[in-house]
């Protein structure tokens, strides 16, 4: 069994930056692809950014494409988000999510991810 707990949501100007963190345990870290998603109020969930397993790719939304970044740190088994330029639109309860068998044209998939965390609140005003 995946845990997922994510931290660093907060209430940030435009503009300004910050880095979302999911802890993971329950699993063999370099086994499982980790992605963030976010849900904007009353809209559905979205794909943000996703690491493969072993990190070996990474991959955008292009609504965030060169201002956040996704990153993986192996001994701290931990999944960073760093959201620079941020956007009153960016504004979402982000989640992480973890899958061993996702593949790569499932990525964006929600559904395709059998674990989730709980969520961290990111708000941006103007």
């Amino acid at each position: 069994q995946v845990q997922l707990v994510e931290s660093g949501g907060g209430s940030v100007e435009a503009g300004d930056s910050l880095s979302l963190s999911c802890a993971v345990s329950g699993s063999s870290f370099s086994s499982v692809s980790v992605a963030w998603f976010r849900r904007p109020p009353g809209k559905e969930r979205e794909f943000v950014a996703a690491t493969r397993r072993g990190g070996s790719s990474t991959h955008y939304a292009n609504s965030v494409q060169g201002r956040f970044t996704i990153s993986r740190a192996n001994a701290e088994k931990t999944v960073y988000l760093r959201m620079n330029s941020l956007q009153p639109e960016d504004t979402a309860v982000y989640y992480c999510a973890a899958s061993g068998t996702v593949i790569l044209s499932q990525l964006r998939v929600p559904d395709a991810y059998g674990y989730w965390g709980q969520g961290t609140q990111v708000t941006v005003s103007s």
